[in-house]
């Protein structure tokens, strides 16, 4: 069941990676940022609900279960619904900070990190 759902969850951020990059760089407000970033947030919440499924493989855990890269999990399902708010708000800054930090986070150091020895996807692609 774990290695499904690591599957599982690399399958649904992978597409996050190109989507995210693509969002931040290309231009604001218009319909297509709006439908892209309606599927870039659904699939990190799914992603996120699915990691927080995911036992912790290395470093210590807690309640048996989660580790430090399970922190990523909750940046995720803050982040989304706080830059969603802003942005309705028009806020657009806060809307900016959010879903950068959410990048950078989630998908930059949290996926550094998932190629960390002991990892899955340090022994899916080096060993």
């Amino acid at each position: 069941m774990q290695e499904f759902l690591m599957y599982l969850h690399l399958s649904t951020v992978l597409p996050c990676v190109p989507l995210g990059a693509y969002l931040l760089a290309a231009g604001k407000g218009g319909g297509i940022h709006k439908s892209l970033g309606k599927i870039y947030m659904s699939l990190m919440v799914f992603t996120a609900l699915v990691a927080l499924f995911i036992q912790a493989q290395v470093g210590p855990q807690w309640l048996g279960h989660f580790g430090w890269i399970h922190m990523f999990c909750l940046l995720t399902l803050y982040s989304v619904p706080t830059a969603l708010l802003a942005i309705r708000r028009g806020d657009v800054r806060r809307h900016r900070y959010k879903l950068w930090a959410l990048y950078l986070g989630a998908i930059g150091i949290a996926g550094g990190f998932a190629f960390w020895p002991g990892r899955f996807l340090h022994k899916l692609f080096f060993t």
